[in-house]
């Protein structure tokens, strides 16, 4: 039985795109025993083409992705000004290699620097990488200026990344994957300002935060808190460092989540959205955080032309005028829609901000309701048992957010079926 012919059909404006299948002449059969087994199971599907807020599958069948890569994907799939971007850069210059500088990635520094106020800017290939750049500044800076002081504070159910530093930064509850590291971090409850002062200490260095944290559930910091921690970080002299991986260029309804909060940190970290889909990530910094000198942050082909072109292309579209406005208005849409079908199906409340939600189960059935969805043609994250996290592309039409409503209240329905049948069947 072919479930995407029965699903009803959605409204013209959002109707399901079409695609060909992939038959045996255009492609040769791809084997899956090859794979190495990643960090997570992956689904069966064998994705070859996507435009905007939809993919599609070697068979044909469309899938509206509110994941986009856990947010990776900032302008959605393959969007034009970044596959042109691209395009164009390929041909002129593509890696100069490491010792180098490209015009690409002098003008993304600049723009970067420019656009979010910071003083200097370091390019890198991922989150993690940035995140682990930020530790080793934090600690360079700790020298020169506390005497030393090497130890950085997180907060309990963090991720920061996947390099030792960062996971060492980071709680292991909410990655599940995440291994005791390097000394020299400690970990207070999030969003309780008390129990992060009475941890600083004379060894103290940095305070490391994630505005929202998205592995965790999409946790957002409070204004009282993160303003607090702002206010304790300059009255002891030590660095705030945020952790924007997720939630910075445009996530949040503002380039960075720090502007939302009316804070200012020292130090903060770029990943995910920055590449559009490109693996790109920047560590940016403030004053006397600009501390590197040359060697120390290490790096490979970090910040190469093809990367810079990116990031650049990405930065020039979420910097068009009412760009962000949009953003809010999308994820005042998206929250109000969640909320309705919250209510609907008895589940938990709705959290987070711009284009970054959560909704939060009364049962830990987010993975079943994972797969309900993957069979309604909707792709949808669950970074905890209980918590399903919505990023779709920061360029999502009301049409489609709608369409991703009705595709998960069949999700719902899916599995309330399906429990139903398995509590009926005779033991």
């Amino acid at each position: 039985m072919n479930l995407f012919n029965l699903r009803r059909s959605a409204p013209a404006a959002v109707a399901e795109p079409k695609c060909a299948p992939v038959t045996q002449a255009d492609a040769p059969q791809l084997s899956r025993e090859r794979l190495m087994p990643g960090s997570s199971e992956r689904a069966s599907q064998v994705f070859v083409r996507g435009q905007g807020s939809w993919l599609w599958d070697d068979q044909g069948h469309a899938y509206l992705d509110f994941t986009q890569g856990g947010a990776v994907n900032s302008l959605g799939h393959s969007p034009s000004a970044l596959a042109k971007a691209l395009g164009n850069q390929a041909q002129a210059l593509i890696n100069p290699g490491a010792g180098y500088h490209s015009r690409g990635l002098l003008a993304l520094v600049d723009r970067l620097c420019q656009s979010t106020g910071s003083d200097q800017a370091y390019l890198l290939n991922s989150g993690a990488e940035a995140c682990e750049g930020a530790i080793k500044l934090a600690r360079k800076w700790g020298q020169l200026h506390r005497n030393g002081a090497y130890h950085i504070i997180t907060a309990s159910h963090a991720c920061h990344g996947r390099s030792l530093g960062a996971l060492s930064a980071s709680d292991p509850l909410p990655c599940n994957r995440c291994e005791p590291g390097l000394p020299g971090f400690s970990k207070v409850p999030f969003n309780d300002l008390a129990a992060l002062h009475a941890q600083v200490d004379s060894r103290t260095v940095a305070i490391m935060l994630e505005p929202i944290q998205g592995e965790a559930g999409v946790i957002p910091a409070t204004r009282e808190y993160l303003k607090g921690v702002e206010t304790l970080c300059r009255e002891l002299g030590i660095l705030l460092i945020l952790d924007e991986v997720q939630t910075g260029i445009g996530r949040c309804g503002a380039l960075l989540a720090e502007q939302t909060y009316g804070v200012r940190a020292d130090i903060i970290t770029l990943g995910k959205g920055l590449g559009g889909g490109v693996p790109l990530a920047a560590l940016l910094a403030r004053g006397s955080a600009c501390c590197a000198e040359p060697g120390e942050l290490e790096g490979s082909h970090h910040g190469n032309a093809l990367m810079s072109a990116a990031g650049l292309a990405v930065l020039d579209t979420v910097l068009e005028a009412g760009f962000f406005e949009q953003v809010q208005d999308s994820g005042r849409h998206l929250r109000e829609g969640l909320a309705r079908l919250a209510g609907r199906y008895g589940q938990g409340e709705v959290r987070g901000q711009g284009l970054l939600w959560a909704l939060q189960l009364r049962e830990s059935i987010a993975q079943e309701l994972v797969q309900a969805a993957l069979h309604e043609g909707l792709l949808l994250n669950a970074p905890q048992a209980d918590v399903l996290r919505f990023s779709p592309a920061l360029t999502v039409s009301r049409g489609n957010i709608d369409e991703m409503l009705l595709r998960l209240a069949r999700a719902f329905a899916r599995l309330h079926a399906s429990q139903h049948n398995r509590r009926e069947v005779p033991a």
